[in-house]
């Protein structure tokens, strides 16, 4: 049973973490992706990274953060990038009515003051009364963490298939995980797109330890430091399945945004401006569907990172439960078919 032989399709973070825990669970896998290089015409190659589970609870259904709350200790246990350091979130004292609406839907905060913003991050100093502290909160740079995650599936001897265009039809597997993403609306007639739209940048003036959220009416804006100087910002959820570049508005909106989170900002080095759609179920929870002898993980929404780990075990459970019952349809079949 544990050598049942399962294809994964898709190398984003869905089918990553979907393949490595098949592997632990003794399953013999194999990956295939049709971009041509790890995070070619991939989501999460532009996701934010943050493992925010509280955070997200303040405008997300419960179930993001109890699914979520889990997989800190994942990343940290797969990926030694993983840095646990908290979330902040901030608003400036005209939004000061945001952030107390904030705290009344989520948990596991404390509020903090001036002072000890300060102490937190000190070049936020002087420029927010309080501030929401998530202290058991962690963010990772997800290029980084894709690369770890493809590592760890070569070490134990799961092949990952570049420029491979799958099809099911053609497959001699025991059963195929469809991860896919959005390129899965063929099979997932309620799959829709949501586009998201993100910043690189680099600043020599200002250092942050931590994912800092800046709260406002019509820009809520988040920016995760990935190490060096270099920052990633992001907040835009637009109902489109439009691919391509960011628009301008978009870009100015989220560079207006992080300069009122501090000036600095101002005088940095742009190093990419990026977007892709991200797949989304009508109830912006992922889920794992069956039809046939294909399992379909998808519906991560911009909870890629945070919720990728709870839908691959999902999966080995769903895996676990599919394959006998499939072995024992095989063996009818076999005994029905004429001498």
């Amino acid at each position: 049973m544990s050598q049942a032989k399962v294809i994964v399709v898709g190398a984003g973070v869905a089918g990553l973490c979907c393949a490595l825990e098949l592997g632990e669970s003794g399953y013999a896998v194999e990956v295939v992706e049709r971009g041509r290089t790890l995070g070619d015409g991939c989501c999460s190659w532009m996701a934010g990274g943050m493992l925010a589970p509280w955070c997200e609870r303040a405008t997300t259904e419960p179930a993001v953060a109890t699914r979520g709350a889990p997989s800190i200790d994942w990343w940290m246990q797969r990926f030694p990038g993983t840095v646990r350091r908290g979330s902040l979130v901030v608003a400036q004292a005209r939004d000061a009515g945001e952030l107390s609406r904030f705290a009344a839907r989520t948990e596991h905060f404390e509020w903090i003051e001036a002072a000890r913003l300060a102490e937190l991050e000190p070049d936020l100093a002087g420029r927010f009364r309080r501030a929401l502290f998530f202290a058991g909160e962690a963010h990772l740079d997800p290029r980084q963490a894709l690369a770890a995650l493809a590592d760890a599936l070569r070490r134990r001897g799961v092949p990952i298939r570049f420029g491979v265009s799958f099809s099911a039809a053609a497959s001699r597997h025991d059963l195929v995980v469809d991860c896919r993403g959005f390129g899965a609306r063929d099979a997932l007639v309620d799959l829709r797109g949501v586009r998201g739209e993100m910043l690189v940048i680099r600043s020599r003036e200002i250092d942050l330890a931590r994912p800092v959220r800046m709260l406002h009416p019509r820009i809520p804006l988040y920016i995760v430091p990935r190490g060096e100087g270099v920052f990633m910002i992001g907040a835009t959820m637009i109902e489109s399945e439009r691919r391509g570049g960011p628009t301008v508005r978009s870009a100015v909106d989220l560079l207006n945004a992080a300069y009122a989170l501090h000036p600095a900002f101002g005088e940095a080095e742009i190093l990419e401006i990026n977007a892709d759609v991200r797949p989304a179920f009508p109830d912006n929870l992922p889920a794992v569907r069956q039809d046939g002898r294909t399992l379909y993980a998808n519906g991560l929404y911009r909870h890629g990172f945070l919720l990728a780990p709870a839908l691959a075990r999902e999966v080995v459970v769903r895996v676990s439960d599919l394959l006998p019952s499939l072995e024992t349809i095989d063996a009818d079949l076999r005994e029905r078919r004429p001498a």
